[in-house]
């Protein structure tokens, strides 16, 4: 039984978990924590044009490419979404990339704001599952942007300035998770991905395990 049912989570089509929540929530904690106890659970590198950070290494924190090699990308729709920052670079998300890990059972996870999850669900919308953070209270949520210690004082109010407009899009998820503490969160998402896993149109290979059932059954 145990061979069974690997076989057919191995033969499962993976998902694209896109997580979202306003700067404050939790929401990096809590991916972190995901992708550490989950191994079929996967970060996709995303493309930049921007140059490498002191530390950063190419194909494990971005991909990076000239702008000649984005625009090239963009003409052969290679992205299942892509954005022009507000700082003059350029990102986008490989289908290639993600689809590498779809097509043998392996999920994805995304930090990904309401724009983004447009484009990924336009093309997609059968693999993308979306999933809204809140903090508990807008007091909480200040607490923990100073408790980081890493923004200054003007950071942390132009965070809860967009507050707001972050938050009026909570109602384009599938899911939304009051982030409590870390802990909490990641075990209320970890039970949304199970779930998910569990769909019948992502479990490729049922029709073949249903009909040896019934060949079973008739066979006494």
């Amino acid at each position: 039984m145990s061979e069974i049912l690997e076989h057919l989570n191995n033969v499962r089509r993976g998902v694209m978990f896109v997580i979202e929540a306003p700067s404050g929530t939790g929401k990096t904690t809590v991916i972190k924590k995901l992708l550490e106890e989950d191994k079929k659970l996967n970060w996709s590198v995303s493309v930049t044009t921007r140059k490498p950070r002191e530390g950063e290494v190419d194909g494990v924190d971005y991909h990076y490419v000239s702008d000649a090699e984005y625009d090239k990308l963009l003409k052969e729709d290679a992205f299942y979404e892509f954005v022009d920052s507000q700082y003059g670079c350029r990102y986008g998300t490989l289908r290639s990339e993600v689809d590498g890990f779809l097509n043998v059972g392996h999920d994805v996870v995304f930090d990904m704001d309401w724009d983004g999850l447009r484009q990924m669900k336009s093309k997609a919308p059968n693999d993308v599952v979306s999933i809204y953070m809140l903090p508990p209270s807008v007091k909480e949520l200040r607490r923990r942007l100073e408790g980081r210690g890493t923004d200054s004082r003007e950071t942390i109010e132009k965070r809860m300035n967009m507050l707001l407009e972050k938050m009026k899009h909570w109602v384009e998820y599938d899911y939304v998770v009051i982030c409590e503490n870390p802990e909490q969160a990641t075990a209320a998402i970890q039970k949304i991905i199970f779930a998910e896993r569990m769909k019948r149109v992502r479990q490729l290979g049922l029709t073949e395990f249903t009909q040896h059932l019934v060949d079973e059954a008739k066979n006494g």
